[in-house]
């Protein structure tokens, strides 16, 4: 899942970012939009016929790992509900057995078979970035060392006494119950720092930076890299059920970030420099994000994104499935060039809401977490549907 440094650092690169590229396709006829406040989907938000798979350009290399990356999400796609609005899992089918068996080399050509472009709303996109942090940590447990958990057992939904009946709406609440047996919240993240769960929950591993692994439960997912070569891959599991808090957004309303005198730079790294030179002040500024991330090992070649297929650098993004069908692919056409291209949408994020904002995963390393953490790019976004979607929805108009 991609809660990431997209979600932390999306207010901040929006104060940043460049002009939108002009729209430069032909018009075509658009589906009534309705206004922007009952727009809940992308069925609603409009779609319009794009131009021409073929005239994009896409090239061989980016089709090809767009290719592989389609063929990993098809088993979802074609069974999974799409809450856009804007195709059924029997559309995917003819694509789906096709992309099987075609020759990868060929890859540009079976995007232009078998699918069209179509732009939501008015196509306007914004996009962020994530990755897949590697810390340093260990199997064992040391000094300074802080523990990364597994879902513990008393984890669970219930109402407490004291809810009055008529609030009993939606999903009840995360949390525990106590001695006595009433419902309580469950601890929040300064309790469990000084140790509510030792001894009582399954640890996966001990993170040997505190800084370092409160931005990978940002994340939601990365590896932990141990002093004898082991690399540990841990994914999100469950959450404690209280509330998220950015402390990017704190610290800018401090007006801690920023260009002036005594200010730092908005971004990854210039918070991480402030909660290192203020280690008070900056323990207790992780610690009004009350939320703490719990863990499962994961076995596979990659971090699962929210289709439960793995996330491929610079081959997923992360996208509401409310405005795009998770698995389907996507065209960005963006200011910053390394993010153009041909992307799959695999994933999603709790920052990821609305049409045409994408959130692009860049892999593990250095390179992604400095392409990540500074990735904030306007333009256009195309989305490549079956053949004939256009003229159905319009059809049913």
């Amino acid at each position: 899942m991609a809660s990431g440094f997209g979600a932390l650092f999306a207010s901040i690169a929006i104060l940043s970012a460049c002009a939108i590229i002009p729209e430069s396709s032909p018009p075509s006829t658009v589906i009534p939009v309705p206004p922007a406040a009952g727009v809940v989907s992308a069925a609603m938000a409009g779609v319009s016929q794009g131009p021409s798979v073929g005239a994009l350009g896409i090239g061989r290399e980016d089709a090809g790992t767009a290719l592989a990356a389609f063929v990993e999400s098809c088993p979802q796609l074609l069974s999974r509900e799409d809450v856009s609005g804007l195709a059924y899992g029997a559309d995917w089918r003819p694509a789906c057995e096709a992309a099987v068996n075609w020759p990868v080399g060929d890859a540009p050509h079976f995007f232009q078979t078998h699918f069209e472009t179509v732009r939501v709303g008015d196509g306007s996109a914004f996009a962020t970035g994530y990755f897949e942090p590697e810390i340093m940590g260990s199997r064992t447990r040391k000094p300074g060392y802080v523990p990364v958990y597994a879902m513990p057992d008393d984890l669970v939904r219930g109402w407490p006494a004291d809810t009055p009946v008529s609030e009993r709406t939606g999903r009840a609440p995360l949390g525990r119950y106590d001695r006595d047996g009433n419902f309580v919240l469950y601890y929040e993240r300064a309790e469990i720092e000084d140790g509510a769960l030792e001894g009582r929950v399954p640890v996966i591993a001990w993170a040997a930076d505190p800084v370092e692994f409160f931005f990978l439960q940002i994340q939601g997912s990365g590896r932990i890299r141990t002093e004898t070569g082991e690399v540990i891959r841990i994914g999100y599991a469950g959450q404690n059920g209280r509330g998220y808090t950015g402390i990017g957004g704190v610290m800018r309303e401090r007006g801690l970030l920023g260009d002036g005198p005594g200010q730092y730079p908005g971004s990854m790294q210039g918070i991480m420099a402030y909660i290192r030179e203020n280690p008070r002040e900056g323990r207790d500024l992780m610690r009004l994000n009350k939320s703490w991330i719990f863990f499962r090992e994961l076995r596979g070649d990659g971090p699962l994104g929210a289709l439960g297929v793995p996330v491929r650098r610079e081959a997923s993004v992360a996208a509401d499935p409310a405005f795009v069908p998770l698995g389907a692919p996507v065209w960005l056409e963006l200011d910053r060039r390394e993010a153009n291209g041909l992307w799959i949408a695999q994933d999603t994020g709790g920052a990821i809401k609305g049409a045409n904002r994408f959130d692009t995963f860049w892999g593990a390393g250095e390179d992604a977490r400095r392409i990540a953490g500074g990735m904030s790019a306007r333009g256009q976004a195309l989305l490549l549907l079956p053949k004939g979607t256009v003229a159905r929805l319009n059809s049913a108009q």
